[in-house]
C-alpha cells in the first residue's frame, strides 16, 4: 500500500479486499438469514400489537386509543428486531458473545407502544391517573430509549462479523 501524495487515502496496490462495513455486510447474508429476519418481524408486530392492543382482537382491550407515533415505532421495532434475531442464524462453529441491548431495547418498546392505563405494573405503581398523567407522556422517550438500544444491539452484533477473532494461546 502506498500513500498517494499528501492525502491520507492508501493506493490500493491488489494486496487486499476492502473490509465491508456493518451495514454493508447485510447485503452477503445468505437467504436463510432474510426469511428469520422477516419471520421474526412479524412475529413482533404480531405480539407486541396484540398484546398492547393495537390490533383490535378480542382477548386484549385498550382504554386509551393508540397514539400517531406507535405504529412507525412498532414497524421499526420490529424490523430491527428481525435483523438482531437474524444475526443469531449462523454457523454452530462460530459462537458469539449473547448482550443484554436487544432484549431491553424490545422490552421498551414494548412498554412505550402499549396502553398507559392497561399496564398493570404501572397502575400498581402510579394508579389510573397517575399512569395517564406521568407515564403517559414518558412513553416516547421509552421508545426513542428502546429503538436507540436495538439499534446499538443490531449495529454491535453486525460489527461482530467482520471483526477479526484473535485466536486463544
Amino acid at each position: 500500500m502506498e500513500l498517494s501524495g499528501t492525502e491520507a487515502k492508501p493506493v490500493d496496490a491488489g494486496l487486499a479486499a476492502p473490509v465491508p462495513n456493518e451495514w454493508q455486510r447485510l447485503r452477503a447474508w445468505p437467504r436463510r438469514r432474510w426469511i428469520a429476519a422477516a419471520a421474526s418481524a412479524l412475529s413482533v408486530v404480531a405480539f407486541i400489537g396484540l398484546s398492547t392492543a393495537m390490533i383490535p382482537n378480542p382477548v386484549f382491550g385498550r382504554a386509551v386509543p393508540t397514539t400517531w407515533w406507535a405504529w412507525p415505532v412498532l414497524v421499526v421495532t420490529a424490523v430491527m428486531a428481525g435483523l438482531l434475531t437474524a444475526t443469531y442464524v449462523r454457523d454452530p462453529d462460530a459462537p458469539a458473545p449473547a448482550r443484554r441491548y436487544g432484549l431491553l431495547g424490545g422490552l421498551l418498546s414494548y412498554f412505550a407502544v402499549g396502553c398507559p392505563v392497561c399496564n398493570k405494573i404501572v397502575l400498581l405503581a402510579l394508579g389510573y391517573t397517575g399512569a395517564l398523567q406521568w407515564f403517559a407522556p414518558v412513553q416516547p422517550l421509552l421508545a426513542v430509549g428502546g429503538v436507540a438500544l436495538l439499534g446499538y444491539a443490531l449495529w454491535r452484533r453486525l460489527r461482530g462479523e467482520i471483526a477479526c477473532e484473535t485466536p486463544l494461546p
